[in-house]
């Protein structure tokens, strides 16, 4: 059996449809009819019944595309493996991502590299909120998609990729619920949560700042270590969140007034990774995330991107 009879034959049990084969392996429908016949001689009987409208598996071709499509799906996976070992791309690249935005474009980015490098194995897992750089220290991830900024020595930053607008959640009852807008100064008038973990004090001052603009301390809340946590204890009254725009998207929750931020720096996301750790794997699925977040900016609340 050749392989251009086992992939028509495969391919027909998927379509049932003489002419749609004949397109998805651009063949002649003649040439299609004439591969399937070859393969019901050697068989000795019909794979197929056929009508004018109609195209059917018989019983012994059913077993047949059953016997033989996990043996065709396993000599396209060698072949891809060969070819990732060629290209420099083995073994599975670990991708972590910070918040449900960042997540969307790294499941979108996937996607699109199963059609362009199917041969390129991704496996996907949240950064925690309480320790955004331990996971990709450890090694659990190879690349993370994460909310800027990022000042380690010992990570390599990609420019930014992607930005969003801010929201402050608060509590359905608080003073500001009302308000269409609030500006930074107002984060004089509420209490803030505040992030337990291993945090750098920069990147905590970015996403939670103590003063407002004109000097005015902004009150601490309880610590939180996770995302729902925090709009838990918002609807509960306890604190507010400073947070990007998708989370009202995302998070919408009874009890919760996601109000947009004005006068703000909008939120940055970047790809991060290992210094000296790069590799084609990682290049590879920066470019299309670059492309996917092109693609998602001008749908996404409140995001764009930069430039």
């Amino acid at each position: 059996m050749d392989h251009n009879e086992l992939e028509c034959f495969l391919v027909l049990c998927e379509e049932l449809h003489f002419g749609r084969t004949a397109t998805r392996l651009r063949l002649s429908r003649a040439r299609v009819s004439q591969l399937v016949q070859k393969l019901e001689r050697r068989v000795g009987a019909p794979l197929f019944t056929r009508t004018s409208r109609h195209v059917a598996l018989t019983d012994l071709g059913g077993r047949l595309r059953d016997d033989l499509a996990p043996h065709h799906r396993g000599i396209e996976e060698a072949l891809a493996r060969a070819a990732a070992s060629a290209r420099g791309i083995e073994g599975v690249l670990h991708v972590g991502f910070s918040t449900s935005l960042a997540g969307e474009v790294v499941m979108k980015t996937i996607e699109a590299l199963r059609t362009t490098h199917p041969e390129l194995a991704v496996e996907v897992c949240e950064v925690p909120l309480s320790d955004p750089y331990g996971m990709l220290r450890k090694g659990a991830f190879d690349v993370q998609l994460a909310d800027f900024p990022v000042h380690e020595e010992d990570l390599t930053r990609s420019p930014t990729i992607l930005v969003e607008d801010r929201v402050l959640a608060v509590a359905a009852g608080h003073p500001l619920a009302g308000r269409d807008r609030v500006t930074l100064e107002d984060l004089g008038d509420v209490t803030l949560l505040a992030i337990d973990g291993d945090i750098p004090e920069y990147w905590l001052e970015h996403q939670l700042p103590t003063r407002t603009p004109g000097g005015r301390s902004i009150a601490r809340g309880p610590s939180v270590t996770n995302l729902q946590e925090a709009l838990t204890l918002v609807a509960g009254g306890r604190g507010a969140l400073l947070s990007g725009a998708h989370t009202a998207l995302y998070h919408g929750r009874p009890g919760i007034r996601y109000i947009p931020v004005e006068e703000d720096k909008p939120l940055g996301y970047g790809l991060m990774w290992r210094s000296g750790g790069g590799s084609r794997a990682i290049r590879l699925f920066g470019r299309a995330a670059r492309e996917i977040a092109r693609e998602m900016a001008p749908a996404g609340p409140g995001s764009r991107v930069p430039g």
